[in-house]
């Protein structure tokens, strides 16, 4: 299989996870899991278990208490160090817009021996700025220099507009006197958490102005989204408007309209569309949902990722799912002589790693 680049990801814990934080990021739910179970018992529960335990010179499979043991053995950089060196992944874009005491891209990069760059998250830029400029002109223009400045190094931006409104945003710029307005009342109000919709669409005009890759969340995540609110299909008006200023938007997760964003990557030339989490959380199900994805999406906007957070071991599985889904699809295909060999050969270094790079 070819090299991966992982296309959107975060940092992972510089400590030793105990048993109950450890289970909780194999889980979008913010709940303890079912009376008599753990989050282990989920697909992605499985698929650490099935990919993990060898890594860390232990039998596939083995019980969760057993790997959680081992891994504190290990000592929590040296099991990053393993595990992500294992992933066969050459480069991270690493989203920082995450709590928690996690590696910075740098870290990353030492951690794997690999690269790293990064993906400025919108709203969190907003909202710091916002703590340091509380009038509301002197806000918008520190907004504009420092996503201006934030564009000269990292590889991208973020916005996670569908958890704070939901991504049926009206699909305009919005003009100075509302922009103003809002900007007021929100730093009125204290500033905090940025939800006003005002204010989310200046966000993606403004990251779209600066002609670099915009990641916008759809899809499935914890229970701070409503799901019928990130449908990417929602963003059509936005992503039509867009397209003059040349941005490329990229719709991250997409499950369970993850065909929904294989079309809008079919017929709009500025969107692409992103497998990670989906194979994750899908588990021994991920070639029926990457096949999905290969429907309609055009083999050169469809890209890879992990979505990893917090544990190394996310990394590891987002890795092999991909890769055992996409070559168990390619063989049958190229068996059944729908594809050739080539044209297989083709398609997964595509996905895995060259849309990446020239998209990013």
């Amino acid at each position: 299989m070819p090299p991966l680049v992982d296309h959107h990801c975060h940092g992972v814990l510089r400590s030793d996870p105990d048993d109950a934080l450890f289970a909780s990021f194999l889980t979008e739910s913010d709940a303890p899991a079912a009376p008599g179970t753990s989050f282990f018992d989920t697909q992605l529960g499985f698929a650490v278990r099935r990919w993990c335990p060898p890594l860390l010179g232990l039998e596939a499979h083995c019980p969760p208490e057993r790997y959680l043991a081992r891994r504190r053995e290990v000592g929590a950089r040296e099991a990053n160090r393993l595990l992500l060196s294992a992933s066969g992944i050459t480069a991270f874009l690493v989203d920082t817009g995450l709590p928690g005491d996690l590696t910075s891209p740098a870290e990353l990069a030492e951690l794997s021996g690999a690269t790293a760059r990064e993906i400025v998250r919108l709203e969190l830029l907003a909202e710091a700025i916002a703590a340091e400029a509380p009038d509301p002109d002197q806000f918008l223009m520190a907004l504009a220099d420092a996503v201006g400045a934030a564009a000269r190094t990292a590889a991208g931006f973020k916005s996670v507009a569908g958890y704070r409104h939901g991504l049926d945003l009206a699909p305009e710029p919005p003009g100075p006197a509302e922009l103003r307005a809002a900007t007021a009342a929100w730093l009125a109000a204290g500033a905090g958490r940025l939800t006003d919709p005002v204010l989310l669409r200046h966000l993606l005009w403004s990251a779209a102005a600066t002609g670099l890759p915009l990641q916008l969340h759809t899809g499935f995540g914890d229970p701070d989204l409503r799901l019928h609110r990130c449908d990417p299909l929602l963003l059509t008006d936005f992503i039509r408007a867009v397209r003059p200023t040349g941005c490329r938007l990229v719709l991250l997760h997409g499950y369970p309209y993850h065909r929904g964003a294989g079309y809008l990557a079919q017929v709009y030339p500025h969107v692409y569309a992103d497998v990670g989490l989906s194979l994750s959380h899908t588990g021994a199900r991920a070639g029926a949902v990457l096949a999905e994805f290969l429907e309609l999406a055009p083999f050169g906007k469809l890209l890879f990722s992990t979505d990893a957070y917090g544990l190394a071991e996310l990394y590891v599985v987002g890795a092999r799912l991909y890769q055992d889904a996409l070559d168990r699809l390619l063989n049958g295909w190229t068996a059944s002589g729908s594809w050739s060999a080539e044209d297989a050969g083709r398609v997964a270094r595509l996905v895995s790693a060259e849309n990446a790079e020239r998209l990013y």
